[in-house]
């Protein structure tokens, strides 16, 4: 029987094309660590990787399995710089730090592709991504967006596309326009969650699946971890449970918050298929955006949903059938052999949230669809932070997060509504 994760409903492909996935126990009895991480993402699993293999002993904990939340269940693009385009950023802090975080992202994605070849893990790369446009008077700022990033931030990768090149690139007429960028791609994310971990292990972390967490001390130079079955005492503390578990500090509960996301994979569609021809992957200029791509055997990846609740829905098969009939019309009969879905971290400007929560706690999470690189390259530099530098951690610890408004009561209500209004935009 499918394995059926506790947090995110439906039944991922992901996770069946995996036959050998390695189950790890659960807590059993007290421990001391120089670290204790909690989360056992992309982010935690990274931290563990380059942490222990720096011969920091760490004790990492994960609430269900590895790759329950977000890292396990995303559309597995990559992108390029953060979030908001460079440009944006520059309109917020300046060149010369807009352009720091842009170098920063690339560094991920660089790190990334190294760090599956160093581990020989078969994240399934596939190079070219398309961004395109849903309505026309977002052409201008793509055409623009393309040249700044070849002239303003050195990167060429990218070029804008009209509407013929991008009708022929995705094989439908939806769309209007986009940029193509050549210099990213997207992977097969559980590939990269259970790699990891195999990595960690084999580096002497202590992994530990479902172990739920229930509360978090930080007093005396010490920082305790409290589970049902024993508690973690370590010098450090990584917090790095993106959509799950903000409850465990408030800080990050008030910065952070969960929204649904949902995916579903179609049959294959053959060679024949007019679907995505080369294969890229694709996401569009909706503020509750779609994003999708051909897997390795041909299916076709398709998410988005625009009902942004805290349930789980008994049917996702038919709102994403629903979605990729308004692309591809031939297909609004096609048989969907998975779907799925969970929450996802986003903040109030779809930024990274980094900050010390607590005496020796570092929260991060919030990566907001640029995850699949920024989540894994913030383990790296939180394991960097431990060993004495935290110049690079820094830029992502000074963006301007807010809080989200209307307090623990009414920010989730408040969210629901102003994701609705979006959405709504978005159609007209």
């Amino acid at each position: 029987m499918p394995y059926q994760s506790p947090i995110s409903p439906g039944v991922s492909w992901y996770e069946s094309t995996i036959a050998d996935r390695t189950e790890y126990p659960a807590l059993d009895g007290s421990r001391t660590a120089d670290v204790v991480i909690v989360g056992g993402g992309f982010t935690g699993l990274s931290a563990a990787v380059h942490l222990a293999s720096a011969g920091v002993g760490v004790v990492l904990l994960e609430a269900c399995r590895f790759g329950d939340g977000a890292s396990g269940r995303n559309g597995g693009q990559l992108g390029t710089g953060q979030r908001a385009w460079a440009e944006e950023l520059e309109g917020q802090y300046g060149f010369t730090r807009a352009k720091a975080l842009f170098d920063l992202a690339e560094e991920a994605k660089a790190h990334l592709l190294q760090f599956a070849d160093t581990h020989k893990i078969d994240i399934e790369f596939v190079p070219g991504q398309m961004s395109v446009v849903h309505k026309k008077r977002y052409l201008k700022d793509y055409r623009a967006h393309a040249e700044l990033m070849a002239t303003r931030f050195g990167y060429p990768h990218i070029h804008y596309m009209d509407a013929v090149e991008t009708a022929e690139r995705l094989g439908s007429t939806r769309y209007l326009g986009g940029v193509y960028d050549a210099g990213t791609g997207h992977i097969q994310p559980m590939k990269l969650v259970v790699g990891t971990a195999r990595a960690a292990a084999r580096a002497g972390a202590h992994l530990y699946e479902n172990t739920k967490v229930t509360g978090i001390t930080s007093q005396n130079g010490r920082v305790t971890v409290a589970t049902a079955k024993g508690d973690v005492t370590a010098a450090k503390c990584l917090i790095a449970v993106n959509a799950y578990g903000g409850n465990l500090e408030p800080v990050s509960a008030s910065h952070v918050m969960p929204i649904r996301s949902f995916i579903g994979a179609t049959v294959p569609l053959g060679q024949d298929s007019p679907v995505l021809p080369g294969g890229e992957s694709v996401d569009d200029s909706r503020f509750v955006v779609r994003y999708f791509r051909r897997s390795k055997d041909g299916r076709l990846l398709f998410g988005g949903r625009e009902a942004y609740t805290a349930d789980n829905p008994l049917d996702i098969s038919t709102h994403i059938r629903r979605q990729i009939a308004e692309i591809y019309p031939a297909l609004a009969e096609v048989e969907i052999t998975q779907a799925w879905g969970g929450s996802v971290g986003i903040t109030l400007p779809r930024q990274p949230f980094v900050r010390e929560v607590m005496p020796n706690v570092i929260s991060a999470g919030g990566y907001s669809g640029h995850g699949v690189m920024l989540s894994n390259y913030a383990g790296k530099l939180y394991a960097e932070t431990v060993a004495g530098n935290r110049d690079r951690l820094k830029l992502l610890e000074e963006l301007k997060v807010p809080a989200f408004p209307g307090g623990r009561t009414f920010r989730a209500p408040l969210l629901f509504l102003a994701l609705s209004w979006y959405a709504l935009m978005d159609r007209i």
